[in-house]
Protein backbone atom coordinates (compact mmCIF):
# COMPACT_ATOMS: atom_id res chain seq x y z
CA UNK A 1 0.00 0.00 0.00
CA UNK A 2 1.14 3.56 -1.01
CA UNK A 3 1.88 6.01 1.58
CA UNK A 4 2.83 9.67 0.65
CA UNK A 5 5.45 11.47 3.03
CA UNK A 6 5.63 15.23 3.24
CA UNK A 7 8.99 16.59 4.50
CA UNK A 8 8.50 20.55 5.86
CA UNK A 9 12.25 21.44 5.23
CA UNK A 10 12.81 24.68 8.54
CA UNK A 11 16.17 23.54 9.36
CA UNK A 12 17.62 20.31 6.69
CA UNK A 13 18.38 21.06 2.85
CA UNK A 14 16.72 18.76 0.85
CA UNK A 15 20.13 17.16 -0.03
CA UNK A 16 20.34 16.26 3.53
CA UNK A 17 17.14 14.97 4.16
CA UNK A 18 17.32 12.70 1.04
CA UNK A 19 20.75 11.33 2.57
CA UNK A 20 19.00 10.36 5.41
CA UNK A 21 15.79 8.65 3.79
CA UNK A 22 17.10 7.15 0.25
CA UNK A 23 19.23 4.81 2.39
CA UNK A 24 16.13 3.32 4.21
CA UNK A 25 14.22 3.00 0.61
CA UNK A 26 17.77 1.06 -0.60
CA UNK A 27 17.84 -1.32 2.61
CA UNK A 28 14.45 -1.90 1.61
CA UNK A 29 15.15 -3.60 -1.77
CA UNK A 30 13.46 -0.56 -3.56
CA UNK A 31 14.47 1.28 -6.68
CA UNK A 32 13.97 5.36 -6.40
CA UNK A 33 13.26 8.23 -8.42
CA UNK A 34 14.20 10.75 -7.91
CA UNK A 35 11.90 13.67 -9.54
CA UNK A 36 12.83 17.03 -9.69
CA UNK A 37 12.16 20.56 -12.20
CA UNK A 38 15.05 21.87 -12.45
CA UNK A 39 17.42 19.94 -14.91
CA UNK A 40 20.57 21.85 -14.06
CA UNK A 41 20.05 21.22 -9.88
CA UNK A 42 19.72 17.54 -10.74
CA UNK A 43 22.74 17.90 -12.23
CA UNK A 44 24.33 19.41 -9.77
CA UNK A 45 22.76 16.88 -7.28
CA UNK A 46 24.04 13.62 -9.02
CA UNK A 47 28.17 15.66 -8.79
CA UNK A 48 27.49 16.54 -4.94
CA UNK A 49 26.21 12.90 -4.59
CA UNK A 50 29.73 11.62 -6.40
CA UNK A 51 32.17 14.01 -5.24
CA UNK A 52 30.77 13.74 -1.45
CA UNK A 53 29.49 10.50 -0.12
CA UNK A 54 30.14 11.51 3.44
CA UNK A 55 27.77 9.13 5.01
CA UNK A 56 28.57 6.54 2.18
CA UNK A 57 27.77 6.17 -1.37
CA UNK A 58 24.25 6.39 -2.81
CA UNK A 59 24.47 4.29 -6.13
CA UNK A 60 22.71 6.83 -8.20
CA UNK A 61 22.47 7.62 -12.17
CA UNK A 62 21.05 11.00 -14.07
CA UNK A 63 18.39 10.31 -15.94
CA UNK A 64 18.92 9.62 -20.21
CA UNK A 65 21.82 7.82 -20.08
CA UNK A 66 22.32 4.24 -21.46
CA UNK A 67 21.53 2.41 -18.62
CA UNK A 68 18.47 4.45 -16.52
CA UNK A 69 16.83 1.14 -15.81
CA UNK A 70 19.22 -0.48 -13.49
CA UNK A 71 19.50 2.92 -11.57
CA UNK A 72 18.93 1.85 -8.05
CA UNK A 73 18.32 5.60 -7.52
CA UNK A 74 17.31 7.87 -10.66
CA UNK A 75 17.67 11.84 -10.74
CA UNK A 76 15.38 12.95 -13.45
CA UNK A 77 12.45 15.21 -14.36
CA UNK A 78 10.41 12.88 -16.60
CA UNK A 79 8.43 9.75 -15.87
CA UNK A 80 9.82 6.64 -13.74
CA UNK A 81 11.84 4.35 -16.27
CA UNK A 82 13.89 2.50 -13.32
CA UNK A 83 10.60 0.21 -12.23
CA UNK A 84 11.48 2.25 -8.81
CA UNK A 85 8.85 1.47 -5.89
CA UNK A 86 9.40 4.97 -4.32
CA UNK A 87 9.41 8.14 -5.89
CA UNK A 88 11.13 11.44 -3.76
CA UNK A 89 9.66 14.99 -5.53
CA UNK A 90 11.87 18.00 -4.76
CA UNK A 91 11.40 21.67 -6.20
CA UNK A 92 7.87 21.50 -6.86
CA UNK A 93 8.00 18.06 -8.97
CA UNK A 94 4.76 16.65 -9.43
CA UNK A 95 3.00 13.65 -9.28
CA UNK A 96 -0.38 11.97 -9.30
CA UNK A 97 -2.68 10.00 -7.79
CA UNK A 98 -2.48 6.94 -10.29
CA UNK A 99 1.54 7.17 -10.43
CA UNK A 100 1.71 7.40 -6.69
CA UNK A 101 -0.52 4.86 -5.52
CA UNK A 102 1.17 1.98 -7.90
CA UNK A 103 4.10 2.90 -5.58
CA UNK A 104 5.34 1.63 -1.85
CA UNK A 105 6.57 5.30 -0.87
CA UNK A 106 6.73 8.93 -2.26
CA UNK A 107 8.30 11.14 -0.39
CA UNK A 108 7.36 14.81 -1.08
CA UNK A 109 10.54 17.59 0.19
CA UNK A 110 9.62 21.08 0.02
CA UNK A 111 11.12 24.55 1.64
CA UNK A 112 9.29 26.09 4.45
CA UNK A 113 10.45 29.58 3.83
CA UNK A 114 9.10 29.18 -0.04
CA UNK A 115 5.53 30.27 -0.18
CA UNK A 116 5.16 28.84 -3.47
CA UNK A 117 6.69 25.31 -2.35
CA UNK A 118 3.82 25.50 0.84
CA UNK A 119 0.98 25.99 -1.66
CA UNK A 120 2.34 23.29 -3.89
CA UNK A 121 2.54 20.72 -0.98
CA UNK A 122 -0.80 21.70 0.09
CA UNK A 123 -2.39 21.05 -3.55
CA UNK A 124 -0.77 17.65 -3.82
CA UNK A 125 -1.65 16.83 -0.21
CA UNK A 126 -5.46 18.09 -1.21
CA UNK A 127 -5.25 15.75 -4.33
CA UNK A 128 -3.99 12.55 -3.53
CA UNK A 129 -5.54 12.34 -0.60
CA UNK A 130 -8.63 13.15 -1.53
CA UNK A 131 -8.11 10.39 -4.16
CA UNK A 132 -7.57 8.06 -1.00
CA UNK A 133 -4.17 7.92 -0.78
CA UNK A 134 -2.32 7.50 3.01
CA UNK A 135 -0.97 10.57 3.72
CA UNK A 136 2.00 11.86 6.56
CA UNK A 137 3.08 15.22 7.42
CA UNK A 138 6.45 15.63 8.96
CA UNK A 139 8.10 18.70 10.23
CA UNK A 140 11.23 19.71 11.60
CA UNK A 141 10.83 23.02 13.26
CA UNK A 142 11.23 21.49 17.63
CA UNK A 143 15.16 20.43 15.52
CA UNK A 144 14.40 16.89 15.13
CA UNK A 145 11.99 15.37 12.82
CA UNK A 146 7.88 14.53 13.91
CA UNK A 147 4.90 13.72 12.45
CA UNK A 148 2.10 16.22 12.65
CA UNK A 149 -0.64 14.86 11.25
CA UNK A 150 -1.64 11.56 9.38
CA UNK A 151 -4.46 10.77 6.57
CA UNK A 152 -5.49 7.01 6.40
CA UNK A 153 -6.05 5.50 3.02
CA UNK A 154 -9.71 5.15 1.96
Amino acid sequence: MSLVMFYHLTRSTPQETMVTILPRALSAGWKVMLRGTDEQALTALDTALWIHPDDGFLPHGLAGGPHDADQPILLGQGAITNAAEGLMLIDGAETTAAEAEALQRVWVLFDGADEVALNGARRLWTTLTTAGLAAQYWSEESGRWQKKTEKAAR
